[in-house]
């Protein structure tokens, strides 16, 4: 009766997937919304689909990948993971003792480039902790030396540096090739960079080829039974000002929530044992990953009773996380969760079926049982793994549309590896009609969970710690690979810092200039991904000149862009420039139109348009009076009073003169609306002052 709903509703003219399970949703950048219609399908039988002997599923389609818990240094090789986590890294690159050195690292003269790689990469931490220009120029000059010998992870931070601008004169060109010759020598932070660059430019051909690759390898890493947790990139700032509640989640063991937590967990609650040891496996809310404590913490949650913990356990010895891997205790402890209505063990159970693993031998059979159970109880990894199981034709007769029937509810529960699948159904052009562009955003999502998302953790820990400098310096490079949450925040930080931003440039401390060209491209780039807020702000910075020329086609351009976001101050300015001829045509109509949007969507803009609705309407109706004329130098006045406040207010006799003669206007006014209310109490009328007898006398 299932699979009879699920191919009606699949037979429908559209379906939207929200693709909400990847990121965390925000105000600031808008969800991902993917919308497929009847035209997307690609099938012709449904059950053979046209499919050939030579079908690029056949060779490019991964079934049930193999999870390791391989640490960042060998999924991402040249990670920066043994700098910033060195307690969990067992790099044989980064310890100058090492006495047997890859050989491929070391040159005619027994030159280690990955030790000099990582040493270089140490010491320019250390200086955008510092703002050290001296060491960051040593640093630059060392990873240049390696770099220029052949070594790809170096000339990956080369193409970093040439790209910022940072102890080289900033330069596309030169960070484009250097990022092209690590790609081409492995660097996977390189291969985001260059695809973040053809996405960039709509070469979805050469993009959606790196995404597609960058995007297995953050499957890889993903559980095997339920979702892993996204690594969240939290937004450090909420607007213009500083996100305090989203940083005070984020201080890890210094968070008195976590506090809280563990001394309930120590005095034997088993519900907070297991988010402890939640914490600690995934490394979440600012807590640094240690496996070692996430099983202590899992194996005395069981031995109170707690269920979900046993599922851990499973998927720990499944993987060899922290401990030898073993599959016999892992099917035994997903049986023990299965059995406590956790039904996302039964994906886990499945997939050691399928491959053999804990086992006698495979058994395709029980395997897609197991994944039924869990996809009737509405788990999205049954839905994905029976999606597999039709796509490949394990155990079953091959059928797209019943493989698509099932990747579209995983896709719409947000299951990452279901979007991995479509992205290659739209790539290849098998189950959906090929569409380039849409197999590259999908990738893309993917592959932003991939083991170099690590970086965000290390910024955010850097910024709570007030190493603003290091902080910048890691969304900087982060920002660089396409993460929009990292474009913000680094362009937050320069503007918001300025001088103490610790901005490195050409040839020291960055200069005004230098930071303002470098917050406006990374606003830009943020915009570009649906950053509403950083539209905004392009659109402030064309409108006001600051950091670039006065362009007001510009700044109508990027408010367009924001209020197509649905954004109340873009709006807002857009009915304001149409008011004033500025950018826009010169049209009141559509002023108004844009001013009443703006309140419909934020009702808190209610005194500001009300006010621009008034100026509207004396515009309208006395367009060249003294108001209109006074209205319109306003903008031109505010800086003269902002100075003559600073100036005169601000200083603490004029403060104090200042304020007792407002008390004095105050008392006055109190005085005369209690006499005004008195006369009229006493059936008399209040005698009138000037102004409202010329009114009168005009009517």
């Amino acid at each position: 009766m299932r699979n009879r709903n699920q191919k009606r509703k699949f037979i429908r003219l559209s379906y939207v997937l929200l693709l909400l399970g990847l990121f965390p949703t925000s105000t600031i950048a808008r969800p991902f919304v993917l919308v497929l219609s009847q035209d997307d399908l690609n099938i012709k039988d449904p059950v053979t689909d046209g499919v050939s002997d030579s079908d690029p599923t056949d060779s490019d389609f991964d079934d049930f990948i193999d999870s390791d818990a391989k640490p960042d240094y060998e999924l991402d090789p040249g990670s920066w993971s043994p700098i910033f986590e060195p307690s969990t890294n067992n790099s044989p690159y980064f310890n100058s003792s090492s006495s047997s050195p890859d050989e491929d690292v070391e040159n005619n003269n027994g030159e280690n480039f990955d030790l000099i790689y990582y040493l270089g990469v140490k010491k320019m931490v250390t200086a955008a902790r510092r703002g050290d220009e001296r060491g960051m120029a040593e640093a630059a000059m060392e990873i240049e030396t390696a770099a220029a010998a052949g070594h790809s992870h170096s000339q990956s931070v080369m193409g970093f540096l040439y790209g910022m601008g940072i102890m080289r004169e900033r330069s596309k060109a030169k960070a484009f090739l250097h990022h092209y010759f690590a790609a081409e020598g492995g660097n996977m932070q390189s291969k985001m960079a260059l695809a973040y660059t053809y996405y960039r430019q709509d070469m979805h051909e050469k993009a959606v080829q790196l995404y597609a690759e960058l995007a297995e390898i953050a499957v890889n890493s993903f559980l095997i039974s339920k979702d892993s947790p996204v690594i969240e990139l939290v937004r450090i700032h909420s607007g213009a000002e500083e996100n305090k509640e989203a940083l005070r989640k984020s201080r890890g063991e210094e968070d008195e929530d976590f506090q809280i937590l563990e001394y309930q967990a120590q005095k034997g609650n088993a519900g907070a044992m297991y988010k402890i040891g939640i914490f600690y496996y995934f490394g979440l809310r600012g807590v640094r990953r240690d496996h070692a404590k996430a099983l202590a913490w899992f194996l005395k949650a069981v031995e109170k009773g707690e269920p979900r913990s046993m599922e851990l356990l499973g998927e720990i010895y499944a993987r060899g996380a922290g401990v030898e891997r073993n599959y016999t205790k892992a099917l035994e402890w997903l049986t023990l969760a299965s059995k406590q209505q956790l039904y996302s063990a039964y994906n886990g159970m499945g997939y050691l079926y399928v491959k053999g693993y804990g086992v006698e031998k495979k058994n395709y059979t029980k395997a897609k049982e197991y994944f039924e159970k869990a996809a009737e109880n509405e788990e999205a990894g049954g839905f994905y793994n029976l999606g597999v199981v039709y796509l490949k034709g394990i155990g079953v007769k091959r059928d797209l549309r019943q493989a698509c029937n099932y990747f579209i509810p995983a896709a719409n529960a947000g299951q990452p590896k279901a979007f991995y699948q479509l992205a290659k159904m739209f790539q290849t052009g098998v189950g959906l009609k090929k569409n380039l562009p849409m197999a590259t955003a999908l990738y893309k999502l993917v592959a932003e969970r991939g083991p170099w998302s690590s970086m965000s953790r290390w910024a955010l820990e850097s910024y709570l710690k007030g190493d603003v400098g290091k902080a910048f310096l890691l969304y900087s490079r982060m920002a660089e690979l396409g993460y929009e949450v990292a474009q913000s925040n680094a362009a937050w930080i320069l503007d918001k810092y300025g001088e103490n931003s610790l901005c490195l440039g050409e040839s020291g401390i960055c200069r005004e200039s230098e930071r303002h060209l470098r917050s406006h491209a990374l606003w830009w780039q943020a915009s570009e991904q649906g950053n509403e807020h950083a539209a905004l702000l392009i659109g402030d910075a064309y409108y006001y000149g600051r950091g670039t020329e006065r362009d007001y086609d510009r700044a109508a351009e990027a408010y367009m862009h924001a209020k197509s976001q649905s954004n109340a101050q873009a709006m807002f300015n857009l009915g304001y420039m149409h008011e004033h001829g500025q950018g826009l045509p010169f049209d009141l109509h559509l002023a108004k139109r844009y001013y009443d949007q703006a309140l419909e969507i934020d009702p808190a803009a209610k005194l500001p348009v009300t006010l621009a609705l008034a100026s509207l309407w004396l515009r309208k109706n006395y367009a060249n009076s003294f108001m209109v004329e006074f209205i319109d130098s306003l903008p031109e006045l505010y800086p003269k009073v902002e100075a003559w406040v600073e100036d005169m207010i601000m200083e603490e006799g004029n403060a104090t003169i200042l304020t007792l003669f407002a008390c004095l206007l105050t008392v006055l006014y109190l005085r005369e609306r209690q006499r005004r209310h008195a006369v009229v109490a006493g059936g008399g009328m209040a005698p009138q002052q000037p102004f409202e007898q010329a009114v009168l006398a005009g009517r």
